[in-house]
């Protein structure tokens, strides 16, 4: 295991100007759980939002953890930190983001037709301190929300401004330092909001240095009048890493590798992205209107190893994935009357391009390119269009009617396959398209109680590669399609409660079913169809107390029951759908200098591939701080408090090890990282 040698990287801010909340002081930050009374704004009790001052305080491992803030979601990893997070929740395994949509400053970031997988969310670019705000919308209840809607929704909007000039530094063990520029400064007759950070990692494995070299630049200028809001957002990241992947059980039951050991110390990868982002929201006087519209463009290089050897030159690949994106979206929300009913009708359009230049998979050894599996160039295009209203029937009475509709269009070319017969059967154009509607009700019995009632349709897009594919890119064989668009109908019924400014807690009884479980797995350029429909439901309860203005505590808990409606060889599990997950946490700040905020998240046992089970895990995290005075500040995260060697991840599959005959079925897992610390100190002038 690498030394615990600390590094120190100077992290240093200058806010000038701008009048707004402080930077990180805290004396402000103050958290009573959910601190916003949705009574009268939320469609279901599922909904909520998280503030800056609570993210401030969670310990984070990694940026793509700040989504554990929505209720009953979980973000492990099994790879190295340079990869998204796989994300789990509503008993889907969403792999790296699928039927999940998350949006950052109005911009998508789940990736459609992704090198590594559908839907493909990563969050590495994010700066945790910039992000002032997460909603989060569960289930497919809300018409402004299309592509991979089934689970539901998180949209994160960054700060406009800070107030005081921050200079800061923090390093830890295995390697950690991270360098943070962050503040504000008068522009342009407007305000420039930034944050530069750059973060470095050695990690604790045994026979990888993940070498960590993350940059992060996030610019925003905003200008407002008496009737407009307009912003412009520029946001460039860069990272290459090493990284320690899932082992198999038997390496380390038989001594071969430690449990932070590696087979295949050659992994890795890098990535890039790059964005320009414009909000515009104006004052109509008769409608408000919001709009958005954004260019990405994109990079990623991803070498992994899941079965080692079950072929001659090894097992390892390449995934590869060029691509630039743009798109926008606009929305009119304009207040009515029905005769004695007060009506808000949305009309909104969305707009996304995916021109992706390169996207595939190739056969590699030591990051040394052996063969292509299959690389094709991708342009898949969509446009919605919905309508959603809101109709109050009293002070009590609320219902909201959505309907939506989206037009894909895919096309394929085929570049190369390791059958290079099957590029012109699996080049091809096609296009689809899918109504979804939804319905809410809500009753409120007085301002602090409120009971929800919705139901409504959702969807996800497969892989474009998917939709044209005819013969199998690597033998040859006719394979069928997969189906363009996938809907998913959700259902729920819920109730909200917000008294005193002292609780806030909400319970959800939740139903989904989808029609079928299809996944165009990248791993091997084919189609993988089960055939089957699948059926969710489960209950989700959150509590937030604030006890006294010194200590506040939180508690979430989240029970799935997830099943295919037809069993397969016995068995009709859903291979990582998570059954039970608790979220708790305590918060404490007896006085203006001193905080601690200890989280604890657990998951139980889960099902795996074959009817097995994986064990569940319990990971404890903490985080302090101390203002000296109105300048200077330290804190600390002790990050897996208990060092716990449960496991992060876990899969079941067959995988050969060298000198072993023939495939073997075993566990594969990823292990918690070994309980670190790492320090923060903050200079504000």
């Amino acid at each position: 295991m690498p030394s615990k040698k600390p590094v120190f990287i100077l992290i240093t801010g200058i806010t000038i100007g701008l009048p707004a909340q402080a930077q990180q002081q805290i004396q402000e930050i103050q958290v009573i759980g959910r601190e916003v009374n949705m009574v009268g704004l939320a469609l279901s009790a599922s909904e909520g939002r998280v503030s800056y001052n609570e993210l401030l305080q969670r310990p984070l491992m990694r940026a793509g953890d700040v989504l554990e803030s929505v209720p009953g979601l979980v973000a492990t990893q099994h790879s190295g930190n340079g990869k998204a997070n796989q994300f789990f929740l509503r008993g889907f395994n969403l792999d790296h983001g699928t039927d999940f949509a998350t949006t950052v400053d109005g911009m998508p970031v789940n990736m459609r037709s992704h090198g590594h997988g559908q839907g493909y969310t990563d969050l590495n670019f994010l700066i945790p301190e910039l992000i002032g705000e997460i909603v989060y919308r569960k289930g497919s209840y809300y018409a402004d929300v299309g592509d991979f809607s089934g689970a539901g929704a998180a949209r994160m909007t960054s700060r406009d401004e800070f107030e005081d000039h921050s200079m800061s530094f923090g390093g830890g063990e295995y390697g950690f330092g991270r360098l943070l520029l962050n503040g504000s400064l008068n522009s342009l007759n407007g305000g420039l909001t930034y944050g530069l950070e750059h973060q470095s990692y050695e990690g604790a494995w045994d026979r990888v240095d993940e070498d960590v070299d993350k940059t992060n630049l996030w610019l925003k200028q905003v200008w407002e009048g008496a009737a407009d809001r307009v912003a412009v957002s520029f946001m460039l990241y860069e990272n290459d890493w090493n990284s320690a992947d899932q082992i198999p059980a038997r390496a380390v039951t038989s001594g071969q590798i430690s449990k932070f050991g590696s087979i295949d110390p050659t992994l890795g990868g890098n990535s890039s992205r790059y964005s320009l982002a414009l909000n515009w929201e104006r004052d109509l006087s008769f409608a408000e209107l919001t709009s958005n519209a954004y260019v990405i463009d994109y990079d990623m290089e991803l070498f992994s190893n899941l079965s080692y050897f079950t072929s001659p030159g090894g097992d390892q690949f390449q995934q590869v994935d060029e691509r630039q994106l743009f798109g926008g979206d606009v929305a009119l929300a304009i207040p009515g009357q029905w005769g004695e009913v007060e009506v808000t009708n949305t009309l909104g359009a969305e707009l996304r391009v995916d021109d992706v230049a390169e996207v595939g998979v190739r056969a590699s050894a030591q990051r040394r390119i052996r063969d292509d599996i299959r690389l094709d160039s991708v342009d898949q295009r969509s446009v919605g269009l919905y309508w959603q209203s809101e109709q109050r029937w009293s002070e009590s009475l609320r219902t909201v009617l959505g309907l939506r509709y989206d037009h894909f269009d895919f096309e394929v070319e085929a570049l190369a396959a390791l059958d290079s017969s099957s590029l012109a059967a699996n080049s091809g154009k096609i296009d689809d398209g899918i109504v979804t509607a939804s319905f809410s009700l809500m009753y409120a019995i007085n301002d602090n109680n409120e009971l929800y009632a919705s139901i409504g349709e959702g969807f996800h897009s497969n892989d474009a590669r998917g939709t044209t594919l005819r013969l199998d890119p690597i033998e040859g064989t006719p394979v069928a399609p997969a189906d363009p668009l996938v809907s998913t109908l959700g259902s729920e019924i819920g109730w909200r409660v917000f008294f005193s400014n002292q609780v806030n807690a909400t319970l959800a009884l939740w139903q989904l079913d989808i029609d079928s479980e299809l996944l165009f797995v990248g791993d091997t350029g084919s189609t993988e169809d089960t055939g089957l429909g699948s059926e969710r439901h489960g209950v989700e309860l959150t509590t937030y107390y604030q006890l006294n203005d010194a200590i506040g505590l939180d508690f979430e808990y989240s029970w799935t029951d997830a099943a295919f409606e037809t069993a397969v060889d016995g068995n009709d599990s859903i291979p990582g759908a998570l059954e039970h997950v608790i979220s708790a946490g305590i918060n404490l700040q007896p006085n203006d200098q001193f905080f601690a905020h200890l989280r604890l998240r657990h998951f139980d046992d889960f099902p795996l591939d074959g009817g097995m089970r994986a064990d569940g895990s319990t990971l404890l995290n903490l985080r302090v701080g101390y203002e000296f005075n109105d300048s200077l500040s330290l804190s600390m995260d002790m990050l897996n408090l208990t060092d716990s060697d449960d496991h992060d991840i876990e899969y079941f599959y067959e995988s050969q090890l060298a000198g072993e005959p023939a495939p073997v079925e075993d566990r594969h897992f990823h292990i918690f990282e070994p309980r670190s610390l790492r320090l923060y100190v903050a200079y504000r002038f």
